[in-house]
């Protein structure tokens, strides 16, 4: 998990979180684990009583004003559903105006394009980046696949870049391979999910119970994630388990030949198309 520190971030920073969900609960605590004061966050939601409960578990300013979040922020990260970015974006535009442009806008909706976000603000040179998150930011393990806008300097890079890392990894690509890094980490998720679903349905038919199946499963599913983070590599570590004439041979041999190597490449090229149909 990535770190702010004072070396990365001012202190006197300002933030907003404009549709305090799930992924905005998420990064509102990934911050605040990272050490940024929660008096520098203020953070929005329709309902009253949820930024009310906001307030209480991280001690951060809930509102149900966006304009009021928004004011002499810094960064503004906009958490809210991909049909609504544009809308609020243009609810938000006489204020962030006033900052002098000074107000990074960062989308974590799916879909919504640099040139969407562009056509909806109103200040010519406002500051833009658009973010493909991933579900494991929940537990400070996402990925953060980020493009940014014309006119995001350096240190606004920087700035985002840093607050980004709270929960995650941040890999920065240019917005043409936004959708298909969507199909590996943005999606990505679903298909280790279904395959630890699918092994556990498999130790069940082998004659395990249902609780031991499950614990095996996982468990060696979140091992291996731990490994895959280290240098050896996917192919370096599969053969280190792969003994020659083993069982695990036979078991890879059984997937290759039923094609698993080749239903990922169709999924992920399913994914991609999707994902750029959406954004246009």
């Amino acid at each position: 998990m990535g770190v702010v520190t004072t070396e990365t971030q001012p202190s006197d920073i300002k933030i907003a979180v404009i549709g305090a969900g799930t992924i905005g609960e998420a990064l509102i605590a990934g911050l605040i684990n990272a050490g940024v004061s929660p008096r520098s966050i203020r953070a929005t939601n329709r309902r009253g009583e949820r930024g009310a409960e906001l307030a209480q578990r991280y001690g951060i300013i809930a509102t149900t004003d966006n304009n009021e979040a928004v004011s002499d922020a810094d960064v503004c990260f906009l958490c809210v559903k991909p049909n609504q970015v544009v809308d609020v974006i243009s609810g938000i535009n006489k204020t962030v105006a006033k900052n002098d442009a000074s107000t990074v806008l960062v989308s974590m909706a799916a879909g919504v394009t640099l040139s969407a976000m562009e056509d909806a603000v109103c200040a010519v040179g406002t500051a833009l980046a658009r973010v493909m998150p991933n579900t494991p930011m929940l537990v400070g393990r996402g990925v953060h696949v980020v493009s940014y806008g014309r006119y995001v300097t350096d240190e606004q890079q920087q700035r985002v870049h840093g607050l980004l890392a709270a929960t995650g990894r941040v890999v920065v690509v240019e917005e043409k391979l936004i959708d298909k890094a969507t199909a590996l980490s943005g999606s990505g998720p679903a298909y280790f999910f279904l395959i630890a679903e699918a092994l556990i349905d498999a130790g069940v038919a082998l004659g395990l119970p249902g609780s031991v199946a499950t614990e095996l499963a996982t468990a060696t599913a979140a091992g291996a994630g731990e490994m895959l983070l280290g240098e050896a590599g996917p192919v370096g570590l599969r053969r280190a388990v792969t003994s020659p004439g083993g069982a695990t041979a036979a078991a890879i041999r059984e997937l290759e030949e039923s094609g698993v190597r080749g239903a990922l490449y169709r999924a992920t090229e399913a994914c991609a198309e999707r994902a750029r149909e959406l954004g246009a």
